[in-house]
């Protein structure tokens, strides 16, 4: 019985779980990919505003001093 098993046949991935970007991925494919996860990330940020109101209106305020506190 063997604890270990040898490497599996397929495309390597990375950490994450994710296929590893083909080297010949256009520049566009890349784009792409790239607006796509830009866009589900935005969509698990409202998500979480409307999940947590309260965490949200918080970080909102931290920011919004942190603003403040730079401006020239």
């Amino acid at each position: 019985m063997k604890s270990n098993p040898g490497p599996v046949d397929g495309p390597p991935e990375e950490p994450t779980g994710q296929p590893r970007a083909a080297p010949s991925e256009t520049e566009a494919q890349r784009r792409r990919r790239r607006a796509v996860f830009l866009r589900e990330l935005a969509e698990a940020r409202e998500l979480r505003a409307r999940v947590q109101p309260r965490k949200t209106k918080e970080r909102r305020m931290r920011e919004a001093l942190r603003m403040r506190t730079f401006r020239i």
